[in-house]
């Protein structure tokens, strides 16, 4: 349409959001799918994080607020950064920001134009490339597959870092394979980015809370302090405390950076949600023990989705160490025939066959840059996820 933007023009819609919405089609019609493919804890928000937001309400805590949050709210995430990650930031040097997807937003376009290039491994979250294309830059993507667990090495980063290189994301622990770098790995890749004094790292530690076993989260800012000044730590209380609907994420970062957030804050959605807000300093402040009982729930719903993933033959399924998603490789299935006589060429028309046949919804590993796989969101009761792989098993099965 002439009227819509060079800019609208760079992006496309949400793949995965793309996919929840035709598995609520088909539900509202009676069709009893599965959905596996949404990012959404299936925990509700902690009952004293509500009754924080309540008392919000009850007080009269709903006028705007400072574009980029309260002192109350930035003082929890200084707390926070702080006892969790031994970062310390001052309310200049924070922002807060209508969900983690805002402040990534907000972020990149301060600061991409023309020309700019940004390092995002892939298999990559569905938002950081349409982001970066959107501000005008390039992404360059660096591809990891299983066979390396998903995270990039030195090699690899030292190798796509050119003079036009302005940012890398680091996800970890991953959407959409759940892959986590260790100290040692982010260590490893910090020697290669303090060799490259342009590069500003964009580090979405969103999963923090949500890891396995013996793995100890740390964040690159943390283990290479010599890039504290050109690091952006992003997080937010979507995924650990169950409060993607709240809408509130959150950065810590050099001063001049966050106030250009700001800037573009104040011209698009103003202050978030000052309910929200309220809600957040209670969930930051308040009581973890919560996170371990739901990260055990966690793992086991992964073992038991790897577990059955891996029956099938055809499919690879890695452990991952944190998130909730699981990013099996299904290169073994690639060139089978469906029932109907249909070829399946690519991971996205095995999606299609699994929810046509199947009736569950998942998401192709094309939307995430890295074929051919799919990624599984175990965010669900366990009989649901065992229905749901049984179906995958059947469907798999009746290939030839």
């Amino acid at each position: 349409m002439p009227f819509l933007s060079a800019a609208l023009g760079r992006i496309t819609p949400s793949p995965t959001l793309a996919m929840t919405s035709r598995t609520l089609e088909l539900q509202a019609k009676g069709i009893k799918v599965i959905g596996l493919a949404a990012g959404e804890p299936d925990f509700d928000t902690p009952d004293f994080v509500k009754e924080a937001a309540i008392e919000a309400i009850r007080v009269g805590k709903t006028k705007y607020t400072n574009v980029d949050g309260t002192a109350e709210l930035k003082a929890a995430i200084a707390g926070k950064f702080s006892r969790e990650n031994k970062l310390t930031y001052d309310a200049s040097q924070i922002s807060v920001n209508a969900g983690g997807k805002h402040t990534l937003f907000n972020a990149l376009v301060a600061t991409v134009e023309a020309g700019d290039e940004v390092i995002v491994p892939a298999p990559y979250w569905v938002s950081y490339p349409d982001i970066v294309q959107f501000a005008g830059g390039t992404p360059i993507f660096i591809k990891a597959g299983a066979a390396q667990g998903y995270k990039i090495t030195p090699e690899q980063l030292d190798a796509a870092i050119t003079p036009r290189t302005k940012w890398l994301i680091l996800n970890s622990p991953s959407n959409p394979t759940g892959a986590a770098y260790t100290e040692a790995e982010l260590k490893a890749l910090g020697e290669v980015l303090v060799r490259h004094p342009q590069v500003w790292i964009l580090n979405d530690d969103m999963y923090e809370h949500i890891t396995y076993g013996d793995f100890v989260f740390t964040t690159i800012a943390q283990v290479v302090p010599e890039l504290y000044e050109r690091t952006l730590t992003v997080n937010g209380c979507s995924k650990a405390y169950a409060m993607t609907g709240w809408r509130i994420g959150y950065a810590g970062g050099p001063v001049a950076l966050i106030k250009a957030m700001s800037k573009l804050q104040s011209q698009s959605t103003s202050n978030p949600c000052s309910i929200s807000q309220a809600a957040a300093v209670a969930a930051l402040n308040g009581p973890q023990d919560f996170l371990a009982e739901r990260n055990a729930a966690f793992q086991r719903r992964r073992d038991l989705v790897v577990r059955m993933l891996n029956a099938v033959e055809g499919i690879h399924c890695p452990t991952p160490d944190g998130a909730f998603y699981v990013y099996p490789d299904v290169s073994g299935l690639i060139g089978k025939q469906t029932p109907k006589g249909e070829i399946i060429d690519t991971d996205a028309k095995l999606i299609d066959y699994f929810l046509d046949e199947a009736r569950v919804a998942a998401v192709h590993g094309a939307a995430f840059g890295l074929s051919p796989a799919f990624r599984v969101s175990y965010a669900t009761s366990e009989e649901a996820l065992t229905d749901a792989c049984t179906r995958i098993q059947e469907a798999c099965a009746a290939l030839r």
